[in-house]
């Protein structure tokens, strides 16, 4: 079966049709903020909100991709890879609209059942090779919303693939985008290889092991689950080049970067097989940028909003928790009262209840706090919480 191409939805007539679907997530309180210099100053509350958050124009593409494709083929099955992005409000709405969910295991009986009349949406995050190739075969019409900064990792890594260097990504080996990554990572014939290490602690037992100081059985053990299929740790890390899940925290991309090459440079005498790109999202760096500058202000507590399993909102949480106290929640549902909230806890990941710090129900002083959004966290959810936050310490915010 000859595979169809993906097809573009994003025509003028049919982003008419859905234009008010796609604004339902702009904020007009959200944009009067940033226009008064990313401040808001109540009697007994002060926001301030970073200098960037929220969507990122990736975020707001597949979005629109979503919708435009629910609008274009109306009747039809539509279906979509896991999440178009990681916030429970737009999947929760387009869920609404009848969009179906595949699994990201291909493998799953429901790819079984598709056939020429499904249409499929490729997630913001981008799928396998091996995954796009099946779909493929079943002739279904494709949609693509793949981030272009995803596609551009992709392209880093292919061409390590044909230069016979080994694709090194920091990323977590269990999230969509470091799956589809890793694919890539092997290649057009799939003789690439690649390992995936998610922190510090795996840089250092990688950069013992290119110096000589590993053990294979340990080693294989530690990273089986994150390699490709025939990884030999003594001949595929003779020459490594380095990617990212984009989404990840830049500076701790920075030090594993800066303890591999060492590790490289230690071995060989030069770095000259070791290699790194740049591949973090330009919006996920301009997030964390702000943030760290926000974070010099004067601020009694930091709010984070986002979706728990978007990995580029939890960064911005353990960034911000370093700090100050830092409360992670996905929409102003979690805000029960001044002494108690349910948000994220980034050590047990899962929500949880916790108490405010005593500033929260100080009515004597004014309540400073700071205010950033993942990229994937629409503005109307960041208002919901901010009027939320106004209405329990008894401010007043205009409709």
């Amino acid at each position: 079966m000859t595979a169809r191409k993906p097809i573009n939805v994003r025509r003028p007539e049919v982003m008419a049709r859905v234009r008010d679907k796609v604004q339902q997530y702009d904020s007009e309180l959200v944009t009067s903020i940033r226009e008064n210099g990313n401040e808001l100053k109540l009697p007994g509350m002060e926001v301030r909100l970073a200098s960037a958050f929220g969507f990122c124009d990736g975020v707001k593409r597949a979005i629109e991709i979503a919708y435009a494709t629910c609008a274009m083929f109306a009747g039809k099955r539509i279906w979509l890879i896991g999440e178009i992005i990681h916030n429970p409000a737009v999947n929760a709405d387009l869920d609404s609209m009848g969009l179906r969910h595949l699994p990201w295991n291909q493998n799953d009986p429901l790819y079984d059942s598709l056939n020429e009349e499904d249409v499929v949406i490729m997630p913001a995050f981008g799928v396998s090779r091996i995954m796009r190739s099946r779909l493929e075969e079943k002739g279904v019409q494709l949609v693509d919303s793949t981030c272009g900064n995803v596609i551009r990792v992709w392209q880093r890594v292919r061409n390590y693939a044909k230069m016979g260097i080994t694709s090194i990504i920091h990323g977590k080996a269990r999230h969509e985008e470091s799956q589809a990554t890793a694919s890539q990572s092997c290649g057009e014939d799939g003789k690439g290889q690649f390992l995936i290490i998610f922190d510090e602690e795996d840089a250092r037992l990688l950069a013992d092991y290119i110096l000589g100081r590993g053990n294979r059985e340990e080693f294989m053990a530690h990273f089986g689950n994150s390699c490709s299929a025939g990884f030999d740790p003594d001949v595929h890390l003779a020459e490594i080049g380095m990617a990212n899940q984009t989404t990840m925290l830049k500076s701790e991309t920075a030090q594993i970067q800066s303890l591999l090459r060492a590790a490289v440079k230690e071995r060989d005498g030069d770095d000259l097989r070791f290699h790194a790109y740049d591949t973090i999202c330009g919006a996920t760096q301009d997030r964390q940028n702000a943030l760290f500058e926000l974070l010099e202000q004067p601020l009694d507590a930091m709010f984070i909003i986002g979706g728990y399993n978007s990995s580029n909102t939890t960064h911005l949480a353990h960034i911000a928790a370093r700090k100050l106290p830092t409360f992670f929640v996905k929409s102003a549902d979690c805000l029960l009262s001044l002494r108690n909230i349910r948000s994220f806890d980034l050590k047990t990941k899962s929500e949880v209840e916790q108490a405010l710090p005593a500033e929260a129900a100080d009515m004597n002083r004014a309540w400073r706090i700071g205010l950033t959004a993942g990229a994937s966290c629409p503005a109307n959810v960041i208002e919901q919480v901010i009027r939320r936050l106004a209405e329990l310490r008894g401010c007043y915010l205009p409709l």
